[in-house]
């Protein structure tokens, strides 16, 4: 697997006027491949977020490198999906998913053509013209995934993107993205405080120390790409799961 991304001896600490400074991430070295879905664990406050932030571009303030293989292009190449929708109320679930296409000056029927083959992806065809005070947390989140992916992007960050939602929805949503990368292969990149979603979904998984956050280990999970509701009870899925929480301390 070739790498996409490589971070290197990263640090970022927090300056704080009046106050003593906060080291976030100390000291951050992980490569992340082509294709890759990585998952980020760890106790909260560790800089798996903020991690996440650097990946992105949101967060320039920090030492060390991240060396691409080929520098993303800003708005074009990273799509990020936080724990909220963070959907507009007044435009429709097409409009929601057009959002970034209509700023990338792609022609209108071309937008129409992009953003329904991507309802067509989740199931959401039938709610095109809805509004999102008309659909429910699970259909919302499809949404806001949608639209990160509209563009097109090499790369997908995802930041607890299923942890407000309840345990019947986020087991349906994550086999969705599991059906998402199968038809595009996206590199993914998630940040989870689910022990069962990281070893569900991931490739890889990179359990992160206390603040300051350092890389404890990275485990890869031991069991086929092919997931369905099935592979939670296996065994190697619980024995998998059961020494992440182990690192986890």
């Amino acid at each position: 697997m070739s790498s996409l991304l490589d971070i290197e001896s990263v640090t970022k600490i927090y300056r704080r006027r009046g106050n003593a400074d906060v080291t976030a991430l100390s000291d951050v070295s992980l490569s992340i491949g082509e294709q890759e879905i990585v998952a980020l664990i760890g106790p909260s406050g560790c800089g798996k977020s903020t991690l996440l932030r650097m990946i992105a571009g949101l967060d320039d303030d920090y030492t060390g490198r991240l060396e691409w293989s080929t520098p993303p292009r800003p708005g074009k190449d990273i799509g990020f999906v936080f724990q909220e929708a963070t959907l507009l109320p007044w435009r429709t679930v097409t409009r929601n998913v057009s959002l970034g296409l209509e700023r990338s000056g792609m022609n209108k029927a071309a937008q129409a053509s992009r953003v329904s083959e991507l309802l067509e992806m989740v199931g959401l065809r039938d709610f095109a013209q809805s509004y999102p005070s008309q659909l429910s947390g699970g259909m919302k989140q499809r949404v806001g995934i949608l639209r990160a992916l509209a563009y097109d992007p090499r790369v997908l960050l995802m930041d607890e993107p299923f942890g407000a939602l309840d345990a019947i929805t986020r087991d349906k949503l994550q086999d969705d993205l599991l059906a998402i990368w199968e038809r595009t292969h996206k590199t993914i990149v998630l940040v989870t405080h689910s022990v069962e979603e990281a070893a569900y979904l991931a490739d890889r998984v990179v359990v992160m120390s206390p603040r300051p956050g350092r890389i404890k280990s990275v485990q890869a999970v031991p069991f086929s790409r092919e997931r369905s509701s099935e592979t939670r009870n296996l065994p190697e899925f619980a024995q998998f799961t059961g020494m992440l929480r182990e690192e986890l301390g």
